[in-house]
């Protein structure tokens, strides 16, 4: 059943609903018809017994005589039984008693009613009722019948075309429910061979969404939707990997030249060191870069590792600023930590470290003046701030700046692969935390980071 198509499937619920409707009323219909029918043969027999009653009681004529007035050609007949069990008096057509001694005995004690199927001095089946009267000075037993032709001879007829007329009916709503089923599902298949159509090179392709604003509609709406972002996606892993082949292919070119020309000819000590020393440099930004990658790789499969404990905020802030306060000092510059000693995270302190790393890295890059690394402690988080006092962010650039090789204009050609942000919101995300940048009131940018102080995003495996 599971296999059959949707609309196959459709129809059978339908035409099996519809089976167990038209079933259920034919069966009220014959029921209530022949209970009808019941119901008027029980009058007319009533009425006919207290008619053949009052004339037993006038005893003046017979049934023979003037049950004629009483019951009507061959289908009514009647009976007056006495007290001994005898018949007195009965109409032409069932001169022999029609109650065998039990139901006459139940007459005696108030009317009864019998069905009698064709047997004995009776061709056709009856209904016969009984019905004890006091009369002649006695207890008689008045006996009226009628046959039961024009009662089975209805409900044959109307049994025959419950037969007939329900599996055509049944077929007929059936091929109705095919074709609304068809109808209903003719937007799902258009949709399915236009998502069969489109392709990643079919950039702003979508699925058709019928005008009528129904479940399918909705459904039309939620694919698009999801279409447009896997194209997203789709392209910005394309500017991924196409600037992630650019930022590779610099360091790369440059250290093949600088092998190629060391052993272009033979070379000194001293430019023998250099080029070992300037290709180590790019081996390094390699290394760094490919770091980075796996970092943000990791972070897009929700598989980037946490170690956390509790950590001193302070002695973070500080063993990041010892890292670099050389590189400072040779550029004239200060690194000022402004960070009380209860402050507390409970956080990976090395992959923290890394994020404030970038954030230091990008201040010694584009700035200048005293770099800041400032903890403060709000609503249940911490924010932890690395300021300078350069010319800060241009303004275009901010909306974009944690994204992906983003880097401003004027940054461009200084060394950065434009990942360093982008690293920090990875790590800020993963503390279950969040990153912003911005520009300082005076002059300079600020960059933070914002994770919650009294737990950390659950770790996450390799």
């Amino acid at each position: 059943m599971s296999r059959l198509p949707i609309r196959a499937r459709l129809t059978l619920a339908f035409a099996a609903a519809m089976a167990a409707v038209l079933t259920a009323t034919g069966a009220f219909v014959y029921l209530r018809l022949g209970r009808s029918l019941d119901e008027a043969l029980n009058q007319g027999l009533s009425a006919r017994a207290d008619d053949v009653a009052a004339l037993a009681r006038q005893a003046e004529a017979g049934l023979r005589e003037g049950g004629g007035r009483l019951v009507g050609g061959e289908e009514s007949f009647a009976q007056v039984i006495d007290e001994r069990g005898a018949v007195i008096d009965a109409t032409p057509q069932v001169p022999a008693r029609l109650l065998s001694d039990g139901e006459l005995a139940r007459a005696r004690r108030g009317t009864v009613l019998v069905d009698r199927s064709g047997d004995g001095d009776l061709t056709d089946p009856v209904r016969l009722l009984a019905t004890p009267v006091r009369a002649q000075d006695q207890e008689l037993v008045i006996v009226v019948g009628t046959a039961l032709d024009d009662r089975n001879d209805a409900l044959g007829s109307l049994r025959t075309q419950l037969f007939l007329g329900g599996p055509i009916a049944l077929l007929l709503a059936s091929l109705a429910g095919y074709a609304l089923s068809a109808a209903a599902l003719r937007p799902v298949e258009s949709m399915r061979r236009r998502a069969e159509a489109i392709s990643a090179a079919q950039a702003g392709s979508r699925l058709p969404v019928p005008r009528a604003r129904d479940e399918v509609s909705r459904l039309g709406e939620t694919l698009n939707a999801m279409l447009a972002r896997l194209e997203e996606a789709l392209a910005r892993e394309r500017r991924f990997v196409s600037d992630a082949s650019h930022e590779l292919r610099t360091p790369l070119a440059l250290l093949r030249t600088e092998l190629e020309l060391a052993l272009r000819r033979p070379r000194s000590a001293d430019e023998l060191e250099r080029a070992v020393r300037s290709a180590a440099e790019e081996s390094e930004r390699l290394a760094q870069l490919a770091e980075d990658l796996l970092v943000i790789a990791r972070s897009d499969q929700g598989e980037l590792p946490l170690r956390a404990s509790r950590v001193s905020v302070r002695e973070v802030l500080a063993a990041v600023a010892e890292r670099y306060v050389s590189r400072a000092r040779e550029a004239g510059r200060e690194i000022a930590v402004d960070a009380g000693p209860g402050v507390t995270l409970v956080a990976d302190e090395l992959r923290l470290a890394q994020a404030l790393g970038n954030l230091v890295e990008n201040a010694l890059r584009y700035g200048t003046g005293t770099i800041g690394l400032v903890a403060l402690e709000r609503d249940g988080s911490v924010e932890l701030h690395v300021t300078d006092e350069g010319p800060g962010f241009p303004p275009a650039f901010l909306p974009r700046a944690f994204e992906r090789f983003s880097r401003a204009d004027e940054a461009r050609g200084r060394g950065g692969a434009g990942l360093g942000l982008a690293i920090v919101e990875v790590i800020a995300r993963a503390h279950g935390g969040t990153a912003g940048a911005g520009n300082r009131s005076g002059h300079g940018a600020d960059v933070w980071l914002a994770l919650p102080k009294a737990r950390a995003a659950p770790a996450r495996s390799l």
